[in-house]
């Protein structure tokens, strides 16, 4: 086990020999110049990611044709999009997303490498489990987040792929993927900056940004728009 966690590890820390830093773990993110593990600067990746041209889907869930859109922005090392995921975003679901109301997009913001391994490992998933990913990561966000060092948060991240269904060998393969590390910075970057994200979790309900909010406050927003 401990072999194949040096595995991932090692692409990240030992071979790049930097990290992925956007600022302190947190809810607000700095600037979007930062270091890279495979690039110099933020503006190399973004070149590197359209010389490969990846295409970084958005994650979506609900009705294609639902009457309200409605977008989140969260990091997976944020303690209060962990909450949200945990009280508001069940509720949501229920009552909105899966009767076809609100079609619902999740969007990560990277504060730090941890929050980036995460991600990837979510999107290693593939698109019909990530949303199951994503909700295991919030939940166990105490676990792995606090676990020590890089290899031990490498480990807990690496059990809950496995929990997952995800192999050593596709794990090991997300994990070392430079390519998509890069595409998923500029992505980020693009969205962050296009839609003025300051602070996680944010959302955009039919373009329109909101703070964080309990249920009620989301339920009175979105039957506003719905016209009930």
């Amino acid at each position: 086990m401990w072999g194949n966690i040096l595995k991932y590890v090692g692409v990240f820390v030992i071979a790049a020999g930097a990290s992925i830093w956007i600022g302190q773990m947190g809810s607000k993110p700095a600037s979007p110049d930062f270091a890279l593990p495979f690039a110099a600067n933020a503006q190399e990746a973004t070149e590197t990611a359209e010389a490969t041209e990846i295409v970084v889907p958005d994650m979506t869930i609900g009705a294609e044709d639902a009457p309200i859109s409605m977008i989140e922005y969260a990091s997976f090392t944020c303690p209060h999009c962990a909450s949200f995921h945990a009280d508001q975003y069940k509720k949501l679901k229920e009552s909105y997303i899966d009767t076809g109301k609100v079609k619902f997009t999740f969007r990560e913001v990277y504060f730090d490498k941890y929050g980036m391994w995460a991600s990837m490992i979510a999107r290693c998933s593939g698109p019909d489990r990530f949303f199951g990913m994503t909700e295991l990561i919030f939940h166990n966000q105490q676990t792995w987040a606090r676990a020590g060092g890089d290899l031990e948060i490498v480990g807990e991240l690496t059990k809950l792929g496995k929990i997952a269904g995800l192999s050593d060998d596709q794990l090991q393969s997300c994990m070392q993927d430079a390519d998509q590390l890069r595409a998923l910075v500029a992505w980020y970057q693009e969205n962050a900056t296009r839609d003025e994200i300051q602070s996680t979790p944010s959302f955009l309900i039919d373009g329109e940004k909101y703070s964080n909010m309990s249920y009620e406050e989301f339920a009175k927003v979105l039957d506003e728009k719905l016209g009930e």
